[in-house]
């Protein structure tokens, strides 16, 4: 598919873009040339090809699920101005 510079000038209006009277031949050329690529890729056949998730069939490397750090919520809360029920209070700020 081909676009000439006068369709260039509307998709531009349409998206409300500016673009510089300099530049629309090389919009042109660059937009015709990305449609041609996605004619390509249309054109390929995938009838028979089942959808990834990633075109990458990895696995990820998971580690052990294990507690590091220990309950210090005594200690934080000791500087707390205001707490209750071991949470923090803290001023309204929405009526």
């Amino acid at each position: 598919m081909s676009l000439s510079p006068d369709e260039v000038k509307k998709i531009a209006f349409l998206a409300r873009l500016s673009i510089q009277e300099e530049h629309v031949d090389q919009y042109s050329q660059d937009l015709s040339n990305i449609f041609g690529l996605v004619e390509q890729m249309n054109a390929a056949a995938t009838d028979n090809i089942e959808p990834m998730a990633h075109p990458q069939d990895a696995m990820q490397r998971l580690r052990d699920d294990v507690v590091t750090e220990t309950n210090q919520r005594d200690k934080l809360m000791a500087n707390a101005p205001l707490k209750e029920d071991g949470l923090f209070l803290v001023p309204k700020v929405l009526d």
